[in-house]
């Protein structure tokens, strides 16, 4: 039995990742940083351009989960002995 897709996230995840991985692609090509490819690719698949629009809910969530794990990462890449000397010393 298959499991049941939905398909406004399934749509909303692909549409996302594929336009950013071109525009990410074509700001390479003309030097300049993939992320304003990226920027560029949430502007058109956004929900104020006309075109195809993601669906906005769906969107908010997957926008909450990669904060999340945004600061996870910087988490991971700060270590806490100089943090909490700094504050010893400088409290």
């Amino acid at each position: 039995m298959a499991a049941p897709h939905e398909l406004p996230l399934v749509s909303t995840v692909a549409a996302g990742l594929g336009v950013a991985f071109l525009l990410g692609l074509l700001a390479s090509k003309l030097r300049l940083p993939p992320i304003v490819g990226y920027l560029l690719a949430g502007i058109l698949i956004g929900p104020f351009t006309p075109g195809f629009t993601g669906d906005v809910v769906i969107a908010e969530q997957l926008a909450e989960i990669g904060i999340v794990l945004l600061m996870f990462g910087v988490g991971l890449e700060h270590r806490i002995r100089p943090a909490v000397w700094s504050c010893i010393v400088g409290c």
